[in-house]
């Protein structure tokens, strides 16, 4: 199938023109990526987004290896000589690999199997006989069969031989597999049980032991939950339909009489299902829900990877940063405003020491020598009981903010060859602390630091299949990358790895250049920097900034190739560059049609027009200063009936989990997410996101909390107690026992 026709079946797919398709699969084709395709390349393709060309990247992907397989497996029984007319109709037709296979089965080599040995013994004439099930004297022609030279002792085994060829006939005759294919999907029931003997060892899938539903309604994280129990052999799946409706779905198509051919038949049709046909299908669909909970799996992840790195940063500011710790202390770093390490202390303000007076000194010292604007305190162990020590500290300035930063995989950070990097001279605490500092003054440069599957905002991230995940990750980290800009002069080379076109070698080589030779002083400087090519410049530039260019374009993300166009209509506006972005007014008497030509249109025009209005403008949300329930600082010390302010951790298929300040996530159960319906987390909540919510069950045993963000929930606050009495938990075992998995996977409890 030409390419051509390819773009058409996108197009419909997809819903847009093929005129589109045909321009945006041209430009990937050439290299260029996606972030630089759907920003600078809009007049080409009709204003497409990043979902839309990554949509249509997909779906050439796919299309283009269903034709390389169709070519294939024409190839291959044309080969064999058993190519017809029809079948190559039907192959040219097959729209999935799925119904490619099917047509492919039964000329594709395979092992020996009952059925070639049945072949072997020369039964194929008397399957095919039986096959026919015409009215004939089947005791009288099986005779003809019978040879003790074949190996074939008796009609028994005559027949036997036969109903192997029957079976194998009818499980790999595509109709009926497709058929087959969409009883599974439509009436299949998955069920898993316990192993025997794994009851004690395998509690954490108690939910599991005994558990059926139809498969079609299973979420994405209760297969992946109950998958993981069978690779760690505590569970047992099984999913397959009625054996019932399967094989009288069989009979209707492949019983054509009532005579002894039938009889031959109908026994060879059981043995088809049970033997090869329920095994084969069942995993495919094992497989497809498999990929279809993984992919579901993988967007939640990458929705969640997204709203954190996109989350406000607090800017370049002076910041004081600690990473809380009891009987170690706490690891307290002075940053500068560019996140220079200036200074390193540790404090004990809290048990087994308790020198709260010597650590007070320390922060009061730190914060005038620096000239300190915002307090960073990690969240983990004892960073509520650290917040409350530096919120008592009655002598800091007011304008000091002290915020509390997620940690989450400051650790990793701190052991990996990076931060050895940037930092060789100093140990993985104060390695710590400097990530949490950094964080909070902008999370996306940070960020890209860590291996996003470390950062904790998954589901299930190791039972999915990696390499999606971690180009899916890698993809999202690219779009915010470049949807935010890179300051070319201070990023570090993890950040610009990520910048459109570039990767990790000449991230490297730009980071050596500017080591050798100073900060760049324009755009065009970069086509120095070793293995830099016109095309790759081409992908990149746009993404860079300068903020102290010698051209004023430089600090925006207009890009270079259209700098003609604003010198022009600077020109013609009778100023400097410099002026026209400054003077709203000169901007209004520019009438875009007039610089229209064949490679500028005017949703460039337009794009320009926004970015001289706001050179390099941060497209993320300013930054709110957060702060926990004064007092709420554990577990224990929550009651049911509480309203408190949280900070929403993680997004799942099954609700959100919202920090409240007491090293425990809560969980808001899906059906607590809003006063209305709610059919995707997503909707209602984003990670970061600053929630109120109510507390509504305590489960303090097992470390459990549920939550509400109803304006009234459902549970009555308990007077004078800090736990729910047992008769009142209500917690839903099928979401709650994937709540626990999830929480269990991320703090490792």
């Amino acid at each position: 199938m030409s390419d051509v026709r390819l773009f058409f079946k996108i197009a419909d797919r997809l819903n847009i023109d093929s005129k589109q398709v045909t321009a945006t699969v041209g430009l990937l084709d050439e290299g260029a990526t996606i972030p630089f395709i759907s920003r600078y390349r809009k007049e080409v393709t009709g204003s497409l987004d990043e979902v839309q060309v990554m949509q249509i990247r997909d779906e050439i992907e796919r299309l283009r290896q269903l034709e390389s397989r169709r070519a294939a497996i024409l190839k291959s029984i044309e080969g064999q000589g058993k190519l017809t007319e029809e079948l190559k109709e039907k192959i040219e037709e097959a729209d999935t690999i799925s119904k490619l296979e099917d047509l492919y089965l039964p000329y594709k080599p395979k092992r020996r199997t009952k059925a070639t040995i049945a072949r072997e013994k020369g039964l194929e004439p008397l399957a095919l006989m039986i096959f026919e099930q015409k009215n004939i004297d089947l005791d009288t022609e099986v005779m003809a069969f019978v040879s003790e030279e074949k190996e074939v002792k008796n009609p028994k085994e005559a027949f036997q031989g036969a109903r192997d060829i029957i079976a194998e006939m009818v499980s790999e005759q595509a109709e009926a597999r497709e058929q087959m294919r969409n009883l599974f999907k439509r009436t299949a029931i998955i069920k898993s049980r316990v192993i025997k003997g794994k009851e004690e060892e395998g509690e954490k899938f108690k939910d599991y032991f005994e558990w059926e539903e139809p498969i079609a309604q299973c979420p994405s994280h209760r297969m992946l939950a109950m998958r993981r129990g069978e690779k760690e052999d505590f569970l047992i799946l099984d999913i397959k339909p009625e054996d019932e409706d399967a094989i009288r779905l069989l009979n209707k198509q492949f019983v054509t009489s009532n005579n002894e051919c039938s009889k031959q038949v109908i026994e060879a049709i059981e043995d088809s299902y049970h033997r090869l046909l329920q095994p084969s299908i069942e995993a495919e669909t094992r497989m497809m829900h498999k990929e279809l909970a993984d992919t579901k799996a993988i967007q939640v992840f990458a929705d969640n990877i997204r709203e954190l790195l996109l989350a406000a940063p607090l800017g370049q500011k002076a910041i004081l940063a600690i990473d809380p710790g009891f009987r170690t202390g706490c690891k307290v770093v002075a940053l500068n405003k560019q996140g220079k390490l200036l200074e390193d202390a540790v404090i004990y303000p809290h048990e087994p020491q308790r020198k709260v007076v010597d650590a007070q000194h320390v922060i009061m010292a730190m914060c005038a020598k620096h000239d300190i604007e915002a307090i960073a305190i990690g969240n983990g162990t004892a960073g509520r009981e650290t917040e409350a020590f530096v919120r008592k500290i009655d002598v800091l300035p007011k304008e000091i903010h002290v915020i509390m930063v997620n940690e989450s995989g400051a650790s990793v950070y701190s052991a990996s060859d990076v931060a050895r990097e940037e930092f060789p001279d100093y140990d993985l605490t104060v390695r710590g602390s400097v990530s949490i500092g950094r964080r909070l003054a902008d999370p996306l440069a940070e960020l890209v630091k860590i291996d996003a599957k470390s950062i904790g905002v998954g589901q299930y991230q190791h039972d999915v299949d990696q390499t999606l995940l971690k180009n899916k990750l890698d993809e999202v980290v690219s779009s915010c990358v470049n949807a935010v800009g890179v300051e070319l002069n201070t990023a570090s080379k993890q950040l610009l790895t990520y910048v459109s076109g570039l990767g990790p070698a000449l991230a490297q080589n730009i980071v050596e250049y500017r080591n050798e030779n100073g900060p760049f002083k324009s755009r065009k400087e970069l086509m120095k920097v070793g293995r830099m090519g016109e095309k790759v410049f081409e992908q990149a530039a746009g993404f860079l900034r300068i903020r102290d260019g010698v051209h004023p374009l430089d600090k925006s993300s207009v890009h270079p190739e259209s700098y003609h166009v604003v010198e022009k209509m600077a020109t013609d506006a009778g100023c400097g560059i410099e002026e026209l972005m400054q003077n709203k007014e000169l901007r209004k008497g520019i009438k875009l049609v007039n610089y229209v030509t064949d490679t500028v249109g005017l949703p460039t025009l337009q794009d320009i027009m926004k970015e001289l209005e706001k050179p390099g403008r941060d497209p993320r949300k300013s930054f709110e200063a957060f702060a926990f329930a004064d007092g709420i600082e554990k577990p224990e010390d929550l009651r049911i009936g509480m309203k408190l302010p949280g900070i929403v951790t993680n997004v799942t298929n099954f609700g959100a989990f919202v920090d409240v300040g007491v090293h425990q996530d809560g969980l808001v159960h899906i059906s607590q997410l809003s006063d209305t319906f709610v059919d995707d987390p997503n909707k209602v909540v984003k990670v970061a996101q600053q929630v109120t919510v109510t507390v509504t069950e305590l489960d303090l045993k097992r470390n459990r909390i549920a939550l509400s963000m109803k304006s009234d929930p459902d549970s009555v606050p308990i007077k004078g107690s800090s736990a729910p009495k047992k008769e009142e938990i209500k917690y839903d075992a099928n979401d709650m026992g994937s709540a626990l998995a999830a929480l269990k996977q991320k703090f490792g409890k």
